[in-house]
């Protein structure tokens, strides 16, 4: 320690921190109070990156931490700019991604002046944080805000959205500091994985040992842990086939067992084995409502279901036999366990023959009209028109039938953002995504009352020059609205809207576009799509009588409840 350490402004400390951090990129939008941080940390190497609306910017944080497994920053204002970004923060929130959202906090350290007047940006932004949810921490004083930072991130790193307010007083105070006291040497928590009880592993190998045509589901956790060549090897073994969550997509995309996903995104052969099953074994699948159809996807046979999360198992739909484990762990133990069958019937030729020979996108009798496409039909055309090595991310709506005609290289590179139940969040989520994998092509699919709520980030996507696919879902209304209304034989107007072009629009941020009406129009789009030189916007208008499934689903349960 020097006699005399050097005077740093906190704010200074605090972009230092957070590079050692190995932080590469903040996501945000610049406030009075934030903005010398803002500018700090751009002018040391970490790239601001700023959005139109903070809950785009806390969406581009999360989208960036579920592509790299690292820590997401957002960095926004307080008062007004905390509640503006208070549904992106709940979207955080619920999605598992080491998320930071960092806002500005009034001062502490002083008193108002009373001939100034009221503080318009007053907000108590730690108690409506932590009421919706989020570990919330606060800057106390200047000495301890490193401190405070690092808990924060530590927080944010175990795999869960945490805000960090930061008052403008305690960012400005001067610090004494060393340079060597700077921390670099922040390792990310270990992910620690854990074998079954041969308790519980015993158990399953009796079920399953009863079983003569067992079924797989994998879901996101599964691919998290690495499972899918275990589960592909314990399919072989017991005579299973394989099916995945909708956030599992295409994890068993080159298996001879694969029937794709289960629940609300099925198709009909994937159904037609489903309901044969016998026994059913859920690896990493929380087992919500879109993956049981609300309660109809599965038939009436045993339920082994293992997680790494004890409190996971039965939270969604009972189980009758729990595992807590690693899946590709568990899924080894299960190899060793059970015997092998004597007879594998849904291994039978004819029945692999029928899964290797099935297209899904043959699985409809399209309805195109003169000025819209069928968006099944759609979908399946952009399949072979974007690039292959894509990611998709989605935002909310009727257009979320379109899943099961995209595909993607895996897992990884499918994004819901449907968490919060809302629209919304997919074109921040977007940009996030592509922003940590600019190397490769991302894909925005959203309805137009999402992009029309976010249509201001056509700028931010311009501006900051992040490679983007926008294609808009454009049906001229809130479909699931409409198709409620329907249900319930209401009035549909004011959910429907007028038929704009949005060409134009994006055209005047720089954008190339293509209006798309029909299946000749997707064939001339694709040379730009297949080698995009800036970002691109599809308007597609779609038929807003299609459907998706999903609705039916809910209309049956509607009926039964």
């Amino acid at each position: 320690m020097s006699a005399h350490p050097e005077l740093r402004r906190n704010f200074e400390i605090l972009a230092a921190e957070i590079k050692a951090l190995g932080v590469e990129i903040v996501f945000g939008l610049m406030s009075d109070d934030t903005a010398d941080l803002a500018a700090t940390l751009d002018a040391i190497g970490v790239r601001f990156c700023g959005a139109r609306h903070e809950n785009s910017a806390v969406a581009m944080a999360e989208g960036y931490a579920s592509a790299t497994d690292r820590l997401g920053i957002a960095l926004i204002g307080r008062g007004p700019a905390t509640a503006n970004g208070l549904h992106g923060s709940v979207y955080a929130s619920r999605t598992g991604s080491s998320v930071l959202i960092i806002s500005g906090e009034a001062a502490l350290g002083t008193q108002r002046n009373p001939l100034i007047g009221p503080d318009y940006k007053a907000f108590n932004a730690f108690g409506v944080l932590n009421a919706a949810g989020l570990p919330t921490f606060r800057a106390t004083s200047p000495e301890t805000a490193r401190d405070t930072l690092l808990d924060a991130a530590r927080t944010a790193m175990k795999g869960q959205a945490v805000a960090l307010l930061l008052p403008v007083d305690i960012q400005l105070a001067e610090v004494a500091l060393e340079p060597s006291e700077i921390r670099t040497d922040f390792p990310p928590p270990p992910w620690s994985k854990e074998s079954a009880s041969t308790q519980a592993i015993a158990a399953a190998s009796r079920v399953l040992e009863a079983s003569s045509r067992p079924l797989i589901i994998a879901g996101l956790g599964a691919h998290r842990s690495g499972a899918r060549e275990a589960l592909e090897r314990l399919a072989e073994h017991t005579g299973a086939l394989l099916v995945t969550t909708a956030r599992g997509k295409d994890l068993f995309h080159s298996s001879p067992y694969n029937l794709g996903i289960i629940g609300s995104f099925s198709h009909s052969l994937g159904r037609r084995y489903i309901e044969q099953a016998d026994c059913v074994v859920a690896f990493g699948a929380s087992l919500n409502l879109f993956t049981m159809s609300f309660g109809t996807a599965l038939p009436a046979v045993p339920l082994i279901q293992v997680d790494a999360v004890r409190a996971n198992i039965g939270r969604w739909c009972p189980a009758d036999v729990g595992i807590v484990g690693d899946a590709k762990l568990v899924a080894e133990q299960l190899i060793s366990a059970v015997p092998k069958p004597s007879g594998k019937p849904f291994h039978a030729a004819d029945i692999l023959s029928g899964i290797q020979t099935f297209d899904v996108k043959t699985d409809f009798q399209a309805v195109n009209t003169a000025r819209t496409l069928d968006p099944r039909a759609l979908a399946a055309e952009l399949d072979g028109a974007l690039p292959a090595d894509r990611s998709l991310v989605y935002d909310a709506g009727n257009f979320l039938g379109v899943v099961p005609y995209l595909s993607v290289p895996g897992p990884d590179r499918f994004k819901f953002t449907s968490d919060f139940a809302s629209i919304g969040m997919g074109f921040g989520t977007a940009m996030g995504v592509a922003c940590a994998r600019p190397e490769s092509t991302t894909v925005l699919v959203i309805g137009d009352g999402g992009f029309m709520m976010t249509l201001s980030e056509l700028e931010t996507v311009a501006r900051e020059g992040i490679p983007l696919i926008v294609v808009v879902m454009n049906d001229c209304a809130y479909g699931a609205e409409l198709h409620f209304l329907r249900m319930r034989q209401l009035p549909v107007e004011k959910s429907l809207f007028p038929d704009v072009d949005l060409g134009p629009v994006a055209e005047s941020f720089g954008f190339e576009t293509a209006t798309i009406r029909t299946l000749h129009e997707v064939q001339a789009a694709a040379p730009m799509l297949a080698a995009p030189q800036g970002p691109i916007l599809l308007d597609c208008k779609i038929n807003a009588d299609i459907a998706a499934p999903v609705w039916a689903e809910f209309a049956e349960f509607e009926r039964g409840h």
